[in-house]
């Protein structure tokens, strides 16, 4: 069995700010509606490793997954990019938040952190299941 001290702690590497995770979300709230008749996103990978970087956070009981799509410009063109951002919740069902420069509407200076390190599908599916329309 592992060690429980062998697990990996979080890493702000594979967090987002509050702002930016809003901004993401209002984009697919927005847009939902149409967005799916032109994107084909129909799953996340989740690395195990950052998930467990999420359930190591001071007081997490569970995550929550909020959908959201980065919106970027390339070479003049709208690139959208679906995410998946992962907060921890505490044991009354509440996200956990964490201030941070860019984020002054937070409430809770002391709560968690938003987790971007999910890769949508398309582009890393297994196109062999049968939830992604692969063989039955």
């Amino acid at each position: 069995m592992n060690n429980p001290n062998d697990a990996p702690k979080p890493n702000p590497r594979n967090t987002i700010s509050l702002k930016t995770a809003k901004k993401w979300a209002k984009e697919w709230r927005d847009d939902e509606a149409s967005y799916n008749k032109y994107f084909e996103c129909r799953a996340f990978n989740i690395p195990k490793k950052d998930l467990i970087e999420v359930l190591q956070e001071e007081g997490v009981a569970g995550v929550r997954g909020y959908i959201g799509v980065e919106k970027l410009k390339v070479e003049g063109e709208n690139v959208f990019i679906e995410k998946l951002m992962i907060v921890g919740v505490d044991k009354n069902g509440k996200d956990m938040l964490k201030l941070s420069s860019e984020d002054a509407d937070v409430l809770d200076s002391e709560g968690g952190d938003i987790y971007d390190f999910t890769e949508p599908c398309p582009s890393a599916c297994d196109d062999d299941s049968p939830l992604n329309g692969g063989p039955n």
